[in-house]
């Protein structure tokens, strides 16, 4: 027998390795899981040039100028009118909660203004608060306003500068009107590092029970399901309340991000969302085995939600279907509320769809954990 090297001993250790292997299932399924996940996601859903962002109209007349402004925005495929409203204050509330990413607002006397060549004007606001998805609907208006203009005028575009003379677009730039992406990256932050932090060390709380092999103990305590889940949880909440003070003092000393909203109401939402973080950590902690299993599925939730939440990549970017997928996470309702507190100055009504989405997420995790839970018990 050869001390050194024997294929014999080394076939029954590769046998012996791909059988742990196929047991270890959750292993298997992730070497196979996310680089097709990756696959998709960059493949498909990923698109740093939006297009048919919403937008609302705000146009008190109807005339024929205005639908020609209408439609040649509309061609350009970066813009999707779903709201025309009679008022700058609804358009206002529109874009403070999100539903809209621009207000475009044409004058009542436009077409008089057309007619006698004196100066016409319309009004284009962007939400800048993520830089990136505004650039290309707002680098294409001048050119092609001014071009459908003319065209409904009946008149030949002889030169860009005639073109341009004949309609003047005023662009707003709203909540970052210089283009900063410390004030998008740096509130999305806040959201990313709760949930990398919180949803890792909650997702071992009970596989480290079971390694260490005091789950008997742990049940044989006279303790329910809910009050052993409160008792791993709770103290988490302590560690992610470090984590908020740390992050938004260093948003406004090191960064300089502006906020102009409500810190009682950022907070009340931190903590719904941190609740759902460390009740899905914990729910992870019911399915896994060891603290390995745990850490793999923790990852697998993390990577589709940092991806489509629309912390990296412009959520308005990406495909119907992968927006719907995008909001299954809770990260992606608390970007949303974290930006439009900080930035927008939005209230409670302009979150409160957001909040509650995290709200339910909270009864959805806690109701499977404890079912879990009690599955464990047998």
């Amino acid at each position: 027998m050869n001390a050194v090297f024997s294929f014999a001993r080394l076939s029954a250790l590769l046998i012996k390795e791909f059988i742990q292997m196929r047991r270890d299932r959750i292993t298997f399924a992730m070497m196979l899981g996310v680089p097709l996940m990756q696959l998709v996601l960059f493949g498909f859903a990923i698109n740093n040039d939006p297009k048919s962002l919403p937008a609302a109209l705000v146009a008190i007349s109807n005339d024929h100028y205005t639908r020609a402004m209408v439609s040649a925005l509309e061609t350009t495929g970066y813009y999707r009118f779903d709201h025309v409203v009679a008022s700058a204050a609804e358009a206002e509330a529109l874009m403070a909660s999100g539903a809209v990413s621009f207000v475009v607002t044409i004058p009542a006397d436009f077409a008089r203004r057309v007619d006698s060549g004196n100066n016409p004007q319309i009004l284009i606001e962007a939400d800048a608060t993520d830089p990136s998805v505004a650039s290309g609907a707002i680098s294409t208006l001048g050119t092609v306003a001014s071009t459908a203009l003319l065209r409904e005028q009946g008149i030949q575009a002889q030169a860009a500068e005639n073109a341009r003379s004949q309609l003047e677009v005023v662009v707003h730039r709203r909540y970052n009107p210089e283009g900063i992406s410390q004030y998008n990256i740096v509130p999305g932050l806040l959201g990313v590092i709760l949930q990398m932090t919180l949803t890792m060390m909650t997702s071992i709380a009970l596989t480290r029970e079971t390694e260490r092999g005091t789950m008997e103990n742990l049940l044989a305590m006279p303790a329910s399901p809910l009050e052993i889940m409160l008792g791993k949880v709770l103290p988490y909440l302590v560690v992610g309340a470090v984590q908020v003070v740390v992050v938004l003092v260093a948003a406004k000393l090191l960064f300089s991000v502006p906020f102009v909203g409500s810190l009682p109401l950022l907070l009340g939402a931190i903590l719904v969302f941190v609740m759902s973080l460390v009740l899905l950590g914990y729910t992870i902690s019911t399915v896994a085995r060891t603290q390995m299993q745990a850490l793999q599925l923790t990852f697998f939730f993390f990577l589709p939600s940092l991806l489509l939440s629309g912390f990296m990549f412009p959520y308005r970017g990406m495909p119907a279907w992968a927006q719907y997928v995008g909001e299954i996470f809770p990260l992606t309702h608390f970007l949303r509320i974290t930006r439009a507190v900080m930035l927008k100055g939005a209230d409670f009504a302009a979150i409160g769809a957001e909040v509650g989405a995290l709200a339910l997420f909270v009864v959805l995790f806690a109701g499977v954990a404890l079912l879990r839970f009690r599955r464990t018990l047998d």
